[in-house]
């Protein structure tokens, strides 16, 4: 079975990803560091020289490939992924394959984005913790209809990663 993480940044994809994969023996594949392997180059680096929309329809084409793969994995996309080039149907379409959306509040976001927004392009810019709930609000709003698709939806407020990797297994088995 591949199981593939969604949500928005900061909500545990690659982190609750790889002790979920450790718990379950399967490998841990991020499709951010997947496209970079593949390109030779870096997300931002693809951003600035070939453009986003490049971007999407390789991201979409490296989904695919990943998708159709015959084996036990665990994917985490990008918080955009799922919403662009139909991404999220094919999520939902591929056999074998089952969706987790990693739910955070945005006040919980807001927390976890401030201590890390030199790290985020997307976020670098914003200064103070009313304009970063202004801006994640939003951008959440736009991506919830994609989000709520996901077959399994766990909230992870307050929660350790230990007990979000807990309530996944809960769910799958």
């Amino acid at each position: 079975m591949i199981l593939v993480l969604i949500g928005y940044m900061a909500s545990g994809k690659t982190s609750v990803g790889k002790k979920l994969a450790r718990k379950l023996n399967y490998d841990f594949v991020d499709l951010d560091d997947f496209i970079e392997e593949k390109e030779q180059l870096s997300v931002s680096e693809v951003f600035k020289v070939k453009g986003e929309i490049y971007f999407r329809k390789q991201e979409a084409r490296y989904l695919n490939e990943l998708l159709n793969l015959d084996s036990n994995f665990l994917l985490s996309v990008g918080g955009g992924t799922p919403c662009y080039s139909g991404n999220m149907d094919r999520i939902l379409k591929a056999k074998n394959v089952k969706s987790i959306y990693l739910k955070a509040s945005i006040s919980t976001l807001v927390k976890k984005l401030m201590k890390k927004k030199a790290t985020r392009p997307l976020i670098a810019h914003i200064d103070n913790e009313k304009d970063m709930t202004e801006f994640i609000g939003k951008h959440l709003f736009e991506r919830l209809p994609f989000y709520n698709q996901a077959e399994i939806k766990i909230a992870i407020d307050h929660k350790l990663k230990d007990e979000i990797v807990e309530d996944i297994v809960l769910e799958l088995f």
